[in-house]
């Protein structure tokens, strides 16, 4: 059973002590989990929007771990973020049908037309971009996942047209 609260909010709603308060809250609620760390991990992430670097003492001393453990398992899974995503995640799939169909294409034209390199934020934290392998659309590829949800058959010209809709709009992380 999933014991980790589900609700989500905005990075920038929490202070530091509200970030805290919440890291420990989701220490303690995973605490007696076998292998608890990525519960742990997942669970601040699913309420903050990524892990702080606050969180790595605080797991570690939790569950008697160093802190270059909690690091490790934190930088080896792609899909923790370190850093505050943008309001709004693209995920463009980089499996094997989606880049036979052209998503090196287009992930050139995210870089060179719009400023968006994989794991980073735009600069007016609209958006982020990551990558993904494999969102099972492969009949449509190319595949791109925009706030969770995909996308098919995917072109520069609807790129184009879903980031100035994405940019002009409030809120909506995945």
């Amino acid at each position: 059973m999933d014991s980790r609260p589900q609700t989500k909010t905005s990075p920038a709603a929490h202070g530091t002590q509200d970030t805290l308060g919440t890291i420990d809250a989701v220490i303690a609620a995973n605490r007696s989990l076998a292998g608890a760390l990525l519960p742990m991990l997942h669970g601040i992430q699913d309420l903050l929007g990524y892990v702080p670097s606050t969180a790595v003492p605080r797991l570690a001393n939790a569950l008697n771990l160093s802190q270059a453990e909690v690091h490790g398992v934190l930088s080896f899974y792609h899909d923790f973020r370190t850093v505050p995503p943008g309001r709004h995640i693209l995920r463009l799939c980089r499996a094997e049908a989606c880049q036979a169909m052209g998503c090196d294409a287009l992930e050139t034209h995210l870089q060179q037309q719009h400023g968006l390199s994989f794991h980073e934020t735009a600069q007016d934290r609209s958006i982020t971009l990551e990558p993904v392998y494999c969102l099972g659309n492969c009949a449509c590829a190319p595949s791109l996942l925009v706030n969770g949800e995909v996308r098919g058959r995917v072109t520069q010209e609807k790129l184009d047209r879903w980031i100035q809709e994405l940019r002009t709009t409030a809120g909506g992380n995945s």
